[in-house]
């Protein structure tokens, strides 16, 4: 069983982070935030998805303007990226921002964070403190060294010399990341931090690539350090959609048993058997999924012969043989269905079968 590490709690608008509460899964946008139009239309397909919380990069004022009018229109809280410029965080804190993400030792002084502190001290905004092994300072790079899985210390280290920042300016609302590309100076850096501190963590692999390699560093990272009980809010980074983010997250929680959204789909590998155009039909199931909150066991199996045996346990599934195909549910045949008509039966059914569930949960 998995034991949560004890951290304070800190809000991001309504999502509680720490303290026992959920861990949240979140996202950034990849659209010019100064556009709108096309930040609200992402960020609605991440809220469908499930994204808890989403990051929006404000490179320029512009940005920073931007997110009253962006906040105004979705659901979900709201986190400002901000690098070097501490008038554009506070641009971001006056503008509807509900967390920031800056690195406090480069916003230019004490007095410039000083300001920086008051906005969000004045808007009851969190400050998460993020630093990755690029952004580390010369003087501990040189005490510590590049961060390695054998010595993360220049990683720890600059996080809390920036925490210290803040809490000489008697802040504490604060959330730590520490980034690295490498999977295990991450496992590393964040067991070490972990101990040092009582801050909530955001835990995360930077930079880990496309779909294949970059769900794998991250759930490698990610999912020992989850059962470890270290992190309260993660990204999956992936150089994708940023929907794809969302999917593997709620996956790696799932396959811990730490949290479960929305139906669970398993499919066969495809074999000799398969007489049926197994991956377009799996990838068409797992796209209505992901629109669905419910807790369902759904199963996409390629041959009628072993299917509803071996998916005898999912609430619902499809199986394929020659221009034909089945709908069984718990194991038993339910419909045989030519197979141009085997799909849209079974997302009608599928659905019909999510607001049952409602119904009997109301």
């Amino acid at each position: 069983m998995i034991r949560r590490r004890t951290t304070r709690q800190i809000h991001v608008g309504g999502v509680a982070i720490g303290g026992g509460a959920p861990i949240s899964v979140q996202s950034m946008t990849n659209t010019d935030t100064a556009d709108v139009t096309a930040t609200v239309a992402q960020i609605h397909r991440l809220e469908e998805a499930g994204c808890e919380l989403i990051r929006v990069a404000v490179p320029g004022p512009e940005a920073a303007v931007a997110i009253r009018a962006i906040r105004e229109r979705i659901r979900i809280p709201l986190i400002a990226d901000i690098h070097f410029d501490s008038r554009l965080a506070v641009t971001a804190v006056e503008h509807g921002a509900q967390a920031i993400r800056i690195n406090p030792g480069n916003l230019g002084g004490v007095d410039k964070l000083r300001r920086v502190v008051d906005a969000a001290r004045a808007h009851t905004v969190p400050i998460r403190v993020g630093v990755n092994s690029g952004s580390i300072e010369k003087d501990l790079l040189k005490r510590y060294g590049y961060p390695t899985p054998e010595r993360p210390d220049a990683l720890i280290e600059s996080a809390l010399r920036n925490v210290r920042l803040l809490e000489q300016q008697k802040f504490f609302e604060i959330k730590i990341s520490i980034k690295s590309s490498d999977t295990l100076t991450t496992i590393a850096g964040y067991r070490q931090l972990a101990d040092r501190t009582d801050y909530p963590l955001h835990i995360g692999v930077t930079e880990a690539g496309g779909l294949i390699a970059g769900t794998v560093k991250s759930s490698v990272a990610l999912g020992i350090l989850l059962f470890e009980g270290i992190g309260d809010t993660f990204r999956i980074s992936l150089t994708r959609d940023p929907v794809e983010e969302i999917r593997v997250g709620y996956e790696l929680l799932r396959s811990l048993r730490i949290r479960e959204r929305g139906p669970e789909m398993i499919s066969c590998p495809t074999c000799g058997r398969t007489r049926i155009d197994l991956f377009p039909l799996a990838e068409e199931v797992e796209r209505h999924l992901q629109t669905m909150e419910t807790n369902l066991k759904v199963a996409v199996m390629g041959c009628v012969v072993n299917g509803p045996g071996e998916a005898r346990e999912a609430d619902i599934g499809i199986a394929g043989g020659h221009g034909v195909g089945i709908i069984f549910k718990k194991g038993e045949i339910f419909r045989k269905l030519p197979e141009a008509e085997l799909l849209p039966v079974f997302l009608e059914e599928l659905h019909k079968m999510e607001e049952e569930r409602k119904q009997q949960g109301s």
